[in-house]
Protein backbone atom coordinates (compact mmCIF):
# COMPACT_ATOMS: atom_id res chain seq x y z
CA UNK A 1 0.00 0.00 0.00
CA UNK A 2 1.26 3.32 -1.13
CA UNK A 3 0.87 6.20 1.70
CA UNK A 4 1.63 9.48 1.85
CA UNK A 5 1.08 11.38 5.03
CA UNK A 6 1.67 14.70 4.19
CA UNK A 7 -1.49 13.71 1.90
CA UNK A 8 -3.21 12.31 4.39
CA UNK A 9 -2.83 15.53 6.99
CA UNK A 10 -4.25 17.84 4.25
CA UNK A 11 -7.55 15.53 4.07
CA UNK A 12 -8.21 16.06 7.25
CA UNK A 13 -10.75 18.64 8.87
CA UNK A 14 -9.84 19.51 12.62
CA UNK A 15 -12.88 20.94 14.65
CA UNK A 16 -11.32 21.82 17.61
CA UNK A 17 -7.41 21.69 17.51
CA UNK A 18 -5.61 24.81 16.89
CA UNK A 19 -2.84 22.13 15.51
CA UNK A 20 -2.08 18.77 14.84
CA UNK A 21 0.47 16.17 13.65
CA UNK A 22 0.46 12.83 11.68
CA UNK A 23 3.59 11.06 12.97
CA UNK A 24 3.99 7.58 10.58
CA UNK A 25 6.06 5.38 11.99
CA UNK A 26 6.98 1.63 9.50
CA UNK A 27 9.22 -0.96 11.57
CA UNK A 28 10.21 -4.20 10.14
CA UNK A 29 12.08 -6.49 12.30
CA UNK A 30 13.91 -9.77 11.69
CA UNK A 31 14.75 -12.18 14.23
CA UNK A 32 16.95 -15.12 14.06
CA UNK A 33 17.96 -17.43 17.67
CA UNK A 34 19.86 -20.64 18.00
CA UNK A 35 20.65 -22.26 21.42
CA UNK A 36 23.03 -25.28 20.79
CA UNK A 37 23.38 -25.52 17.02
CA UNK A 38 19.25 -25.86 16.72
CA UNK A 39 17.36 -22.72 15.47
CA UNK A 40 14.66 -21.77 18.20
CA UNK A 41 12.73 -18.97 17.23
CA UNK A 42 13.16 -17.42 13.36
CA UNK A 43 10.99 -13.92 13.20
CA UNK A 44 9.80 -11.63 10.70
CA UNK A 45 7.44 -8.68 10.69
CA UNK A 46 6.01 -5.63 9.53
CA UNK A 47 4.65 -3.07 12.02
CA UNK A 48 3.06 0.24 10.92
CA UNK A 49 0.44 2.79 12.10
CA UNK A 50 0.18 6.78 12.96
CA UNK A 51 -0.34 9.13 15.99
CA UNK A 52 -2.00 11.90 15.89
CA UNK A 53 -1.29 14.75 18.08
CA UNK A 54 -3.67 17.57 18.79
CA UNK A 55 -3.25 21.26 20.84
CA UNK A 56 -6.56 22.23 21.33
CA UNK A 57 -6.85 25.46 24.13
CA UNK A 58 -2.83 24.79 25.16
CA UNK A 59 -3.57 21.23 26.04
CA UNK A 60 -2.64 18.18 23.91
CA UNK A 61 -4.67 14.96 22.98
CA UNK A 62 -3.47 11.97 21.02
CA UNK A 63 -4.81 8.93 19.25
CA UNK A 64 -3.66 6.19 16.99
CA UNK A 65 -4.36 4.28 14.15
CA UNK A 66 -2.94 1.19 12.06
CA UNK A 67 -5.79 1.61 9.34
CA UNK A 68 -4.41 4.23 7.02
CA UNK A 69 -7.64 5.18 5.17
CA UNK A 70 -8.72 8.62 5.58
CA UNK A 71 -11.70 7.94 7.48
CA UNK A 72 -10.12 5.71 10.26
CA UNK A 73 -7.10 9.27 10.43
CA UNK A 74 -10.27 11.41 10.79
CA UNK A 75 -11.95 9.40 13.72
CA UNK A 76 -8.22 9.07 15.50
CA UNK A 77 -8.09 12.75 14.64
CA UNK A 78 -11.50 13.33 16.16
CA UNK A 79 -11.06 11.41 19.42
CA UNK A 80 -7.95 13.19 20.21
CA UNK A 81 -9.62 16.14 20.50
CA UNK A 82 -12.37 14.72 22.13
CA UNK A 83 -9.44 13.84 25.25
CA UNK A 84 -7.69 16.79 24.94
CA UNK A 85 -10.93 18.75 25.58
CA UNK A 86 -12.11 16.79 28.28
CA UNK A 87 -8.30 17.09 30.12
CA UNK A 88 -8.85 20.57 30.16
CA UNK A 89 -10.28 20.82 33.18
CA UNK A 90 -7.41 18.66 35.22
CA UNK A 91 -4.18 20.72 32.92
CA UNK A 92 -1.77 21.35 35.15
CA UNK A 93 0.56 23.14 32.33
CA UNK A 94 -0.40 25.04 29.14
CA UNK A 95 1.72 24.49 25.89
CA UNK A 96 1.87 25.79 22.47
CA UNK A 97 3.02 25.40 19.18
CA UNK A 98 6.11 26.90 20.55
CA UNK A 99 6.80 22.76 21.97
CA UNK A 100 6.15 21.48 18.47
CA UNK A 101 8.78 23.38 16.03
CA UNK A 102 7.93 23.59 12.05
CA UNK A 103 11.25 21.76 11.57
CA UNK A 104 11.64 20.20 7.71
CA UNK A 105 15.02 17.65 7.13
CA UNK A 106 15.59 14.13 7.05
CA UNK A 107 18.19 11.57 8.60
CA UNK A 108 19.45 8.54 7.52
CA UNK A 109 21.30 5.93 9.66
CA UNK A 110 24.39 4.66 7.91
CA UNK A 111 24.47 1.02 6.41
CA UNK A 112 27.08 -0.36 3.86
CA UNK A 113 25.15 -3.55 2.55
CA UNK A 114 21.26 -4.10 2.34
CA UNK A 115 20.30 -7.63 3.39
CA UNK A 116 17.83 -10.48 4.75
CA UNK A 117 18.76 -11.47 8.41
CA UNK A 118 17.30 -14.95 7.06
CA UNK A 119 19.94 -15.62 4.94
CA UNK A 120 22.44 -15.52 7.90
CA UNK A 121 20.63 -18.42 9.73
CA UNK A 122 23.30 -20.54 9.27
CA UNK A 123 25.76 -18.23 10.37
CA UNK A 124 23.90 -18.43 13.74
CA UNK A 125 23.89 -21.90 13.76
CA UNK A 126 27.78 -22.33 12.97
CA UNK A 127 28.58 -19.94 15.96
CA UNK A 128 26.49 -21.41 18.45
CA UNK A 129 28.07 -24.62 17.92
CA UNK A 130 31.40 -23.14 18.14
CA UNK A 131 30.51 -21.61 21.68
CA UNK A 132 29.07 -25.02 22.34
CA UNK A 133 32.08 -27.19 21.51
CA UNK A 134 33.61 -27.72 24.96
CA UNK A 135 31.60 -30.40 26.87
CA UNK A 136 31.93 -27.75 30.42
CA UNK A 137 29.72 -25.99 28.21
CA UNK A 138 26.21 -26.18 28.63
CA UNK A 139 24.51 -23.12 26.21
CA UNK A 140 26.08 -21.57 23.32
CA UNK A 141 23.36 -19.05 21.65
CA UNK A 142 23.63 -16.85 19.11
CA UNK A 143 20.92 -14.16 18.74
CA UNK A 144 20.76 -11.85 15.35
CA UNK A 145 18.26 -8.78 14.92
CA UNK A 146 18.26 -6.71 12.09
CA UNK A 147 15.38 -4.05 12.40
CA UNK A 148 14.72 -0.99 10.09
CA UNK A 149 12.75 2.23 11.38
CA UNK A 150 10.88 4.57 8.47
CA UNK A 151 9.42 7.10 10.84
CA UNK A 152 7.50 10.40 9.23
CA UNK A 153 6.85 13.58 11.18
CA UNK A 154 4.49 16.55 9.56
CA UNK A 155 2.43 19.00 11.08
CA UNK A 156 -0.01 21.45 10.31
CA UNK A 157 2.12 24.26 10.76
CA UNK A 158 3.99 23.20 7.94
CA UNK A 159 6.59 20.50 10.03
CA UNK A 160 8.37 18.03 7.72
CA UNK A 161 10.53 15.11 8.99
CA UNK A 162 11.49 11.76 7.31
CA UNK A 163 13.83 9.78 9.56
CA UNK A 164 15.18 5.93 8.30
CA UNK A 165 17.50 3.85 10.76
CA UNK A 166 18.42 0.31 10.46
CA UNK A 167 19.88 -1.22 13.61
CA UNK A 168 21.67 -4.14 14.23
CA UNK A 169 22.01 -6.52 17.33
CA UNK A 170 24.23 -9.76 17.70
CA UNK A 171 24.29 -11.48 21.06
CA UNK A 172 26.66 -14.23 21.85
CA UNK A 173 26.89 -16.47 25.15
CA UNK A 174 28.30 -19.16 26.37
CA UNK A 175 27.47 -20.62 29.85
CA UNK A 176 29.47 -23.42 31.33
CA UNK A 177 28.73 -25.44 34.12
CA UNK A 178 29.73 -28.09 36.61
CA UNK A 179 28.23 -29.63 39.57
CA UNK A 180 28.62 -27.14 41.95
CA UNK A 181 28.54 -23.12 39.53
CA UNK A 182 27.74 -21.67 36.42
CA UNK A 183 29.54 -18.95 34.42
CA UNK A 184 28.13 -16.89 31.53
CA UNK A 185 30.24 -15.36 28.95
CA UNK A 186 29.17 -12.89 26.40
CA UNK A 187 30.48 -10.83 23.54
CA UNK A 188 29.61 -7.12 25.26
CA UNK A 189 26.75 -8.02 27.84
CA UNK A 190 23.22 -8.65 27.54
CA UNK A 191 22.96 -7.59 23.70
CA UNK A 192 25.35 -4.50 23.91
CA UNK A 193 26.40 -5.34 20.57
CA UNK A 194 23.87 -2.83 19.56
CA UNK A 195 24.31 -0.38 16.85
CA UNK A 196 23.25 1.70 13.78
CA UNK A 197 24.10 -0.35 10.41
CA UNK A 198 24.00 -2.79 7.81
CA UNK A 199 24.12 -6.44 7.27
CA UNK A 200 27.59 -6.19 7.67
CA UNK A 201 27.17 -6.34 11.17
CA UNK A 202 27.12 -9.98 11.14
CA UNK A 203 30.86 -10.44 9.75
CA UNK A 204 31.55 -13.91 10.13
CA UNK A 205 35.79 -13.96 10.78
CA UNK A 206 34.82 -11.19 13.52
CA UNK A 207 31.91 -12.98 14.94
CA UNK A 208 33.75 -16.65 14.88
CA UNK A 209 37.10 -15.14 16.76
CA UNK A 210 34.85 -13.14 19.39
CA UNK A 211 32.72 -17.05 19.86
CA UNK A 212 35.98 -19.01 20.38
CA UNK A 213 37.41 -16.17 23.19
CA UNK A 214 33.63 -16.19 24.76
CA UNK A 215 33.60 -19.83 25.01
CA UNK A 216 37.04 -20.35 26.65
CA UNK A 217 36.57 -17.20 29.18
CA UNK A 218 32.90 -18.97 30.26
CA UNK A 219 35.37 -22.00 31.28
CA UNK A 220 37.98 -20.19 32.48
CA UNK A 221 35.84 -18.19 34.85
CA UNK A 222 34.16 -21.51 35.73
CA UNK A 223 37.37 -22.44 37.39
CA UNK A 224 38.53 -18.96 38.51
CA UNK A 225 38.52 -18.00 42.35
CA UNK A 226 35.38 -15.66 43.42
CA UNK A 227 36.01 -11.99 43.66
CA UNK A 228 37.49 -10.68 46.84
CA UNK A 229 35.67 -8.02 49.44
CA UNK A 230 36.72 -4.78 50.45
CA UNK A 231 37.56 -1.34 49.16
CA UNK A 232 39.21 -1.07 46.47
CA UNK A 233 40.65 0.82 43.13
CA UNK A 234 38.24 -0.73 40.33
CA UNK A 235 39.09 0.08 36.67
CA UNK A 236 35.90 -0.48 34.50
CA UNK A 237 35.78 -1.74 30.96
CA UNK A 238 32.88 0.11 28.72
CA UNK A 239 31.25 -2.57 28.50
CA UNK A 240 30.38 -1.92 32.04
CA UNK A 241 30.49 1.39 32.31
CA UNK A 242 27.73 1.60 29.66
CA UNK A 243 25.27 0.33 32.23
CA UNK A 244 26.79 2.84 35.12
CA UNK A 245 26.05 5.38 33.09
CA UNK A 246 22.26 4.36 32.14
CA UNK A 247 21.33 4.03 35.37
CA UNK A 248 23.22 6.20 37.49
CA UNK A 249 23.30 9.05 35.17
CA UNK A 250 20.73 8.49 32.35
CA UNK A 251 17.49 7.84 34.36
CA UNK A 252 17.79 10.27 36.74
CA UNK A 253 19.11 12.91 35.05
CA UNK A 254 15.52 12.50 33.04
CA UNK A 255 13.24 15.17 33.87
CA UNK A 256 9.96 14.15 33.69
CA UNK A 257 11.53 11.90 36.47
CA UNK A 258 12.45 14.75 38.23
CA UNK A 259 9.02 16.36 37.97
CA UNK A 260 7.22 13.56 39.17
CA UNK A 261 5.40 12.00 36.18
CA UNK A 262 7.55 8.05 36.25
CA UNK A 263 7.36 7.82 40.62
CA UNK A 264 4.10 5.65 40.50
CA UNK A 265 6.01 3.48 38.15
CA UNK A 266 9.40 3.66 36.52
CA UNK A 267 10.64 5.67 39.91
CA UNK A 268 11.68 9.55 40.34
CA UNK A 269 15.50 10.64 40.94
CA UNK A 270 17.38 11.97 43.68
CA UNK A 271 18.35 15.30 41.73
CA UNK A 272 16.30 18.49 42.50
CA UNK A 273 15.48 21.13 40.20
CA UNK A 274 18.04 23.73 42.08
CA UNK A 275 20.93 21.25 41.75
CA UNK A 276 21.57 22.15 37.83
CA UNK A 277 24.37 24.68 37.70
CA UNK A 278 25.31 23.86 41.13
CA UNK A 279 25.56 19.83 42.18
CA UNK A 280 29.03 18.84 41.90
CA UNK A 281 27.86 15.58 39.98
CA UNK A 282 31.52 14.26 39.58
CA UNK A 283 35.20 14.61 39.76
CA UNK A 284 35.90 17.68 37.45
CA UNK A 285 37.30 14.69 35.27
CA UNK A 286 33.26 14.12 34.30
CA UNK A 287 32.36 15.31 31.00
CA UNK A 288 28.82 13.49 30.04
CA UNK A 289 27.37 14.44 26.76
CA UNK A 290 24.20 14.08 24.74
CA UNK A 291 25.12 13.21 21.43
CA UNK A 292 21.93 11.84 18.76
CA UNK A 293 24.04 13.11 15.79
CA UNK A 294 27.19 10.41 16.29
CA UNK A 295 26.97 8.33 13.04
CA UNK A 296 26.03 4.59 13.67
CA UNK A 297 25.78 5.19 17.58
CA UNK A 298 22.36 3.36 18.32
CA UNK A 299 20.58 6.17 19.15
CA UNK A 300 21.50 8.27 16.67
CA UNK A 301 18.89 10.67 14.93
CA UNK A 302 18.24 14.18 13.43
CA UNK A 303 14.91 14.91 15.36
CA UNK A 304 13.10 13.78 18.11
CA UNK A 305 9.71 12.61 17.99
CA UNK A 306 8.02 15.83 18.10
CA UNK A 307 10.22 17.66 15.39
CA UNK A 308 12.80 19.21 17.38
CA UNK A 309 16.50 19.28 16.07
CA UNK A 310 18.75 17.04 17.74
CA UNK A 311 22.26 18.44 19.03
CA UNK A 312 24.99 17.73 20.93
CA UNK A 313 25.29 19.24 24.47
CA UNK A 314 27.03 18.76 27.71
CA UNK A 315 24.88 17.20 30.67
CA UNK A 316 27.87 17.41 32.86
CA UNK A 317 30.91 19.66 32.35
CA UNK A 318 33.71 19.31 34.47
CA UNK A 319 31.96 17.37 36.70
CA UNK A 320 29.30 19.72 37.19
CA UNK A 321 25.23 19.27 36.26
CA UNK A 322 24.58 21.88 33.66
CA UNK A 323 21.30 20.31 31.90
CA UNK A 324 18.78 18.24 32.06
CA UNK A 325 17.38 15.24 29.71
CA UNK A 326 14.04 17.01 29.14
CA UNK A 327 12.63 17.58 25.93
CA UNK A 328 10.56 20.84 25.06
CA UNK A 329 7.45 20.34 27.15
CA UNK A 330 9.95 19.13 30.16
CA UNK A 331 11.75 22.63 29.72
CA UNK A 332 8.73 24.34 29.78
CA UNK A 333 7.62 23.14 32.63
CA UNK A 334 10.72 23.15 34.61
CA UNK A 335 12.80 26.35 33.65
CA UNK A 336 15.85 24.30 32.97
CA UNK A 337 17.62 23.67 29.43
CA UNK A 338 17.00 20.80 27.96
CA UNK A 339 17.88 18.10 24.74
CA UNK A 340 15.87 17.01 21.68
CA UNK A 341 14.73 13.64 23.65
CA UNK A 342 10.56 13.60 23.61
CA UNK A 343 10.94 9.95 22.26
CA UNK A 344 8.53 7.46 21.26
CA UNK A 345 9.26 3.54 21.00
CA UNK A 346 6.29 3.06 18.19
CA UNK A 347 3.30 4.57 16.49
CA UNK A 348 1.25 3.53 19.52
CA UNK A 349 2.83 5.70 21.84
CA UNK A 350 3.11 9.52 22.68
CA UNK A 351 6.62 10.95 22.91
CA UNK A 352 8.42 11.00 26.71
CA UNK A 353 11.44 12.08 27.78
CA UNK A 354 13.99 9.63 26.98
CA UNK A 355 17.83 8.96 27.17
CA UNK A 356 19.69 9.09 23.37
CA UNK A 357 22.89 8.48 23.13
CA UNK A 358 24.87 9.46 26.35
CA UNK A 359 28.39 9.03 26.29
CA UNK A 360 31.06 10.08 28.62
CA UNK A 361 34.22 12.13 26.67
CA UNK A 362 37.52 10.79 26.51
CA UNK A 363 40.22 11.79 28.92
CA UNK A 364 43.93 12.00 29.11
CA UNK A 365 45.20 8.58 30.18
CA UNK A 366 46.56 5.33 28.09
CA UNK A 367 45.20 1.93 29.88
CA UNK A 368 48.43 0.76 30.28
CA UNK A 369 48.98 3.95 32.61
CA UNK A 370 45.91 3.55 34.23
CA UNK A 371 46.85 -0.01 35.05
CA UNK A 372 50.16 0.55 36.12
CA UNK A 373 49.05 3.45 38.78
CA UNK A 374 47.34 0.59 40.99
CA UNK A 375 49.12 -1.10 43.59
CA UNK A 376 45.80 -3.54 44.47
CA UNK A 377 42.81 -2.85 42.86
CA UNK A 378 40.60 -5.12 40.51
CA UNK A 379 39.37 -4.48 36.34
CA UNK A 380 36.03 -5.32 35.66
CA UNK A 381 34.31 -5.96 32.11
CA UNK A 382 30.36 -7.02 30.83
CA UNK A 383 27.51 -6.52 32.84
CA UNK A 384 26.00 -9.48 34.14
CA UNK A 385 23.11 -8.12 36.86
CA UNK A 386 22.33 -4.53 38.22
CA UNK A 387 20.13 -3.03 41.13
CA UNK A 388 19.67 0.27 41.93
CA UNK A 389 17.00 1.81 44.09
CA UNK A 390 14.15 4.40 42.66
CA UNK A 391 15.26 7.15 42.76
CA UNK A 392 18.42 5.92 40.66
CA UNK A 393 20.63 6.47 43.96
CA UNK A 394 21.72 3.89 45.35
CA UNK A 395 23.39 0.84 43.48
CA UNK A 396 25.02 -2.88 43.33
CA UNK A 397 25.90 -3.99 39.79
CA UNK A 398 27.28 -7.49 39.01
CA UNK A 399 30.26 -7.99 35.99
CA UNK A 400 30.73 -10.96 33.98
CA UNK A 401 34.69 -10.64 34.57
CA UNK A 402 37.17 -9.70 36.78
CA UNK A 403 41.34 -9.29 36.89
CA UNK A 404 43.09 -8.86 39.84
CA UNK A 405 45.59 -5.62 39.34
CA UNK A 406 48.99 -6.38 41.72
CA UNK A 407 51.78 -3.84 41.62
CA UNK A 408 50.45 -2.08 38.06
CA UNK A 409 49.82 -5.22 36.50
CA UNK A 410 46.73 -7.56 35.34
CA UNK A 411 47.21 -10.99 37.22
CA UNK A 412 44.70 -13.02 38.18
CA UNK A 413 41.05 -13.67 36.90
CA UNK A 414 38.10 -13.81 39.11
CA UNK A 415 34.34 -14.62 38.85
CA UNK A 416 31.51 -13.00 40.11
CA UNK A 417 32.80 -9.40 40.20
CA UNK A 418 30.86 -7.09 41.94
CA UNK A 419 30.94 -3.50 43.36
CA UNK A 420 28.15 -1.29 45.71
CA UNK A 421 27.90 3.12 46.09
CA UNK A 422 25.74 6.11 45.84
CA UNK A 423 25.64 8.02 42.70
CA UNK A 424 26.99 11.15 43.15
CA UNK A 425 29.54 9.66 45.49
CA UNK A 426 30.11 7.24 43.12
CA UNK A 427 31.27 9.66 40.34
CA UNK A 428 33.42 11.87 42.55
CA UNK A 429 35.60 9.31 42.91
CA UNK A 430 36.48 9.34 39.26
CA UNK A 431 40.43 9.66 39.40
CA UNK A 432 41.64 8.63 35.59
CA UNK A 433 39.52 8.53 32.39
CA UNK A 434 40.82 6.71 29.45
CA UNK A 435 41.51 8.53 26.01
CA UNK A 436 40.03 7.60 22.88
CA UNK A 437 42.52 4.49 22.47
CA UNK A 438 40.18 2.82 25.39
CA UNK A 439 36.64 4.21 24.28
CA UNK A 440 34.50 1.62 23.78
CA UNK A 441 30.46 2.45 21.94
CA UNK A 442 27.59 0.23 22.89
CA UNK A 443 23.64 0.20 22.94
CA UNK A 444 20.79 -1.71 24.27
CA UNK A 445 17.39 -2.11 22.93
CA UNK A 446 15.50 -2.40 26.13
CA UNK A 447 15.32 0.96 28.07
CA UNK A 448 12.05 0.46 29.49
CA UNK A 449 9.83 3.78 31.09
CA UNK A 450 6.07 5.03 30.77
CA UNK A 451 2.69 3.83 30.93
CA UNK A 452 1.84 2.09 29.25
CA UNK A 453 5.31 1.17 28.88
CA UNK A 454 7.95 1.64 25.91
CA UNK A 455 10.92 0.02 25.29
CA UNK A 456 13.86 1.96 23.35
CA UNK A 457 17.32 2.36 21.93
CA UNK A 458 19.85 3.78 23.25
CA UNK A 459 23.94 4.49 23.19
CA UNK A 460 26.44 4.84 25.68
CA UNK A 461 29.87 5.32 24.21
CA UNK A 462 32.86 5.58 27.36
CA UNK A 463 36.48 5.45 27.81
CA UNK A 464 38.13 2.81 30.23
CA UNK A 465 37.48 4.44 33.56
CA UNK A 466 38.84 4.46 37.16
CA UNK A 467 38.08 4.94 40.40
CA UNK A 468 39.35 5.05 44.16
CA UNK A 469 38.05 3.48 47.66
CA UNK A 470 34.89 1.26 45.76
CA UNK A 471 33.19 -1.43 47.79
CA UNK A 472 33.88 -5.06 45.85
CA UNK A 473 32.96 -8.07 46.88
CA UNK A 474 32.39 -11.44 44.98
CA UNK A 475 29.07 -14.02 45.56
CA UNK A 476 26.70 -15.28 43.10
Amino acid sequence: MNFSVTKALTALTPRKADWFSLRYMNTRSQICSVRNGHPEHIFSNLDTGVMIEVLVNDVFGYACTNNLSTTSLQAALLRAERDALAAQPFALNRFSQAQRPASKGEYKSPKERDGNLLDHIDLAVELSQKLKSHNAIVAGIADFTLETYNTEFVSSSGASVFQTATDTIVDLRATAANATDSQTRTLCGMRGHSKQAGIESFERNFLLENAERIREESIELLLSPQCPEGKKKVVIAPSQMMLQIHESIGHPLEMDRILGDERAYAGASFVKLDDFGKLQYGSPLLNVTFDPTISGEFASYGFDDIGDPAKKEFIIKDGVLVRALGGLESQLRSGIPGVANSRACSWNRAPIDRMANLNIEPGTSNFNDIIASIEDGIFMECNRSWSIDDYRNKFQFGCEYGKLIKNGKLTGTVKNPNYRGISVPFWNSLYMVGNASTMGVFGTPNCGKGEPNQCVRVGHASPVCAFCDIEIFGGL
